[in-house]
Parts: structure tokens; sequence; C-alpha cells
């Protein structure tokens, strides 16, 4: 399963309707709006899990932070610790509010959202992406290197058994603007 997949769900996601709703937009949106930042978010995720001792880190942070809460119940999206927690995470994919900034203006052209309103939904998004990697840590414990495996895989859309294409295809796709 891709972190695309997991964080859209099904039809009826809680999550995205729970972020439409808090933001006054259409499901369309907030699916259209996590299909522009779930590959840079997976990209932050796996260059930092490659980082010295950052897979480390990745896995004390998914072990600790309880981070699947947010995908059981969405209605705690709306919590200002939600996003506080969301910006702490994105300080650590991302590494600064500029290159954060910079994101919610290229999805913005995207997207036809604002970017005022994309700054605000990003950290919703990154707890979401946290959970969906914690959910899948939880329900099957892992050790480092299936950790990476399973990082791979999620962002492996095509499912040919190398992300690299994908990732190639998305940061492509999603500077062409």
């Amino acid at each position: 399963m891709n972190l695309l997949d997991t964080l859209v769900g099904g039809p009826g996601s809680a999550a995205i309707g729970q972020i439409a709703k808090q933001f006054g937009i259409d499901d369309s949106q907030v699916r259209d709006l996590i299909g522009q930042l779930a590959p840079v978010l997976g990209q932050g995720l796996a260059r930092n899990a490659r980082a010295s001792g950052g897979l480390d880190a990745l896995i004390g942070a998914l072990h600790k932070g309880g981070h699947s809460k947010h995908l059981d119940d969405p209605s705690i999206l709306i919590q200002a610790s939600t996003t506080e927690d969301g910006n702490n995470i994105l300080g650590h994919i991302l590494g600064s509010k500029d290159v954060s900034r910079a994101l919610a203006v290229k999805a913005a052209a995207k997207t036809g959202l604002s970017a005022d309103i994309i700054k605000q939904i990003l950290p919703l998004i990154a707890s979401l992406a946290m959970g969906a990697l914690n959910r899948q840590t939880v329900n099957a414990p892992a050790s480092n290197n299936q950790i990476t495996d399973m990082l791979g895989s999620m962002l492996d859309r095509n499912q040919d058994g190398s992300a690299l294409d994908d990732l190639i295809g998305m940061a492509g796709n999603f500077f062409k603007r």
C-alpha cells in the first residue's frame, strides 16, 4: 500500500471529510491536495530515514507519538495540538517553514486552493501521514530494514518494486507548473 492510498482511504474517508468540512472545501479538493503533497512528504520521510540516525529517530517517533489517533478519530484534526504536532512533523520532514510555504504555493498553483488554506491544511496532512506510517508499524512491528522497505513500498505507486521511478515522476509532476 502506498502513502497516498493510505491517506485518502475510500470514498467516505472520515479524515478527508473532516478536513473538507473544517476548511469549507470539497472532499475531492482535499484528495487532490493530498495527491500533490503526499509525494513530497514521502520523499522527505525517506530522505530523513536515510540520514545518519534518521531511521532510528523515525522509528522512535512512530512508536512514541501515537500518530494513528488522527486516522482513528479524525475529529481531533480540529484541535490546536494536532496542528502543533503537524508543524513539528513538517519541521523534521521539510526542514524549514520556508520550504513548507513554498510547497503550499506550488500546491496552490496545481489545485486552485489558496496558499493560505493549504498552509493550514499541511500540518494536518503531515499528522495523517505519520498516522499512516504508525498504523503500518503497529499492525506489524518491524525491524529497521522492514520500515525502510515499507517506506519504499508506500511510495511505490505502480507497485513495480521500485519507488524511485514513482518519486521522480511525482516530483516532475509537482514542479511542472
